[in-house]
């Protein structure tokens, strides 16, 4: 296996694209083994993910060795974190170290939020998205989701405003100095 950490910023910056350095590494091993076969993925992390851009790579395409090296890193508590960790693989919120007790339906809610960081989400997307027909729960109204809203913000304590009211319009999450966000390699849960 080969893999390639570089974002599209930097293979803008060296004056080529992604699919460029894709395709001519691709060209090169024809070139060199033309027996081989070869298969490229493109892995896309979110922004501001962290680490090295190879390291993030290793983990979207699920190398063993990067998992290995990733759980040992989220199962070694942080001890220097002191703040909120919204880690998404495995659908926990940490505060201060400390896992906060959130419901199913709150942390999806969150999640959904996360996800969709800086915008701001109207509370019938939030019905539409998070709740369907084949829900034990009844499909909640508008201020069914005012309440979900705030018991997860007094579960976050004295981080609760990381979700903002628009009035009028609905909720947005917004990230602060001292909020981490931990996804896994593999794809998100969330429904989109």
């Amino acid at each position: 296996m080969l893999y390639v950490g570089l974002d599209e910023a930097k293979a803008a910056a060296a004056g080529t694209s992604l699919h460029r350095v894709v395709e001519a590494l691709k060209a090169l091993a024809n070139e060199l083994a033309p027996s081989a076969e070869t298969y490229a993925a493109v892995a896309l992390a979110p922004e501001g993910a962290g680490g090295r851009d190879v390291d993030v790579v290793r983990l979207a395409l699920q190398d063993p060795s990067a998992l290995a090296e990733h759980r040992t890193e989220l199962e070694e508590p942080d001890r220097a974190h002191s703040g909120v960790v919204v880690d998404i693989s495995r659908k926990r919120v940490i505060l201060d170290n400390e896992t906060a007790a959130l419901t199913y339906k709150e942390f999806e809610l969150l999640q959904y939020l996360v996800l969709r960081e800086g915008r701001t989400i109207e509370r019938t997307e939030i019905i539409a998205s998070l709740w369907d027909a084949n829900d034990e729960e009844d499909t909640p109204n508008e201020r069914t989701i005012d309440v979900h809203i705030r018991r997860l913000r007094a579960k976050l304590g004295r981080y609760e405003d990381i979700v903002r009211t628009v009035r009028g319009v609905g909720y947005r999450f917004d990230r602060h100095a001292d909020v981490s966000i931990r996804q896994a390699s593999t794809p998100s849960p969330d429904r989109f």
